[in-house]
């Protein structure tokens, strides 16, 4: 984990050449990602942060811009956890498009319930309110990026003749429409009403009509 937030690299911004340097990022990558979790992002300034991690803001400005950069660079991290598992390559001939796309939902699903995910939700909608230009580019790297790889999917299957699906894009939109309830109820805090094994189920249910209504008539 530690070694991987060290090598995210902020547009425009430097990136350490030193193992000194490369431990003074981190350092400050870590205690930015604390601070945010506790106190939101609003309430932690820069001298908070270095007060925290240690050095000085000037290697906030060297290696990250500024502090809307230090949380990017935060995104762009926690992005690539979520999306392990999930914007994984579909094979035609190796997988089968039932199995996959239950697959992608059911681990999806247990990624959103995972409370640091959710507490950085929050933060994420909150700041995205605020800063339109983050709000695309998290929506350009992280759901459409999911979107882009059911499309894929269902592109390839479909020219195959398995299925019969016109506009793979508008698809994917549809597909991850299957969760959106249950991803806001969390985001949102309201109790989980439903036990894991019930939203396999449902998720099992769902993808088969799904896929129904992608067959030949």
């Amino acid at each position: 984990m530690h070694k991987d937030l060290a090598g995210l690299e902020a547009p425009g911004c430097d990136l350490p050449q030193t193992r000194r340097g490369h431990e003074r990022r981190l350092a400050l990558l870590l205690s930015a990602n604390a601070l945010f979790l506790e106190r939101g992002f609003d309430a932690v300034s820069l001298d908070d942060i270095v007060h925290h991690a240690g050095g000085s803001k000037a290697s906030i400005y060297k290696y990250f811009g500024n502090k809307v950069g230090l949380f990017t660079a935060i995104c762009d991290y926690r992005r690539e956890i979520f999306l392990e598992g999930i914007c994984v390559p579909f094979k035609p001939g190796k997988d089968q498009l039932k199995g996959y796309l239950t697959s992608t939902l059911i681990t999806f699903s247990r990624h959103i319930t995972d409370p640091e995910h959710i507490a950085f939700m929050r933060l994420v909608i909150e700041q995205s309110q605020k800063n339109p230009e983050v709000a695309l580019y998290l929506h350009e790297q992280g759901p459409k990026r999911i979107q882009q790889a059911i499309a894929s999917a269902l592109s390839r299957t479909a020219e195959q003749g398995q299925i019969v699906c016109p506009d793979p894009m508008y698809s994917a939109m549809m597909y991850f429409g299957i969760l959106r309830n249950f991803e806001w109820q969390i985001i949102m805090g309201l109790q989980q009403q439903f036990s894991e094994q019930e939203i396999i189920e449902y998720i099992q249910y769902c993808v088969e009509r799904f896929l129904d209504g992608h067959r030949q008539i």
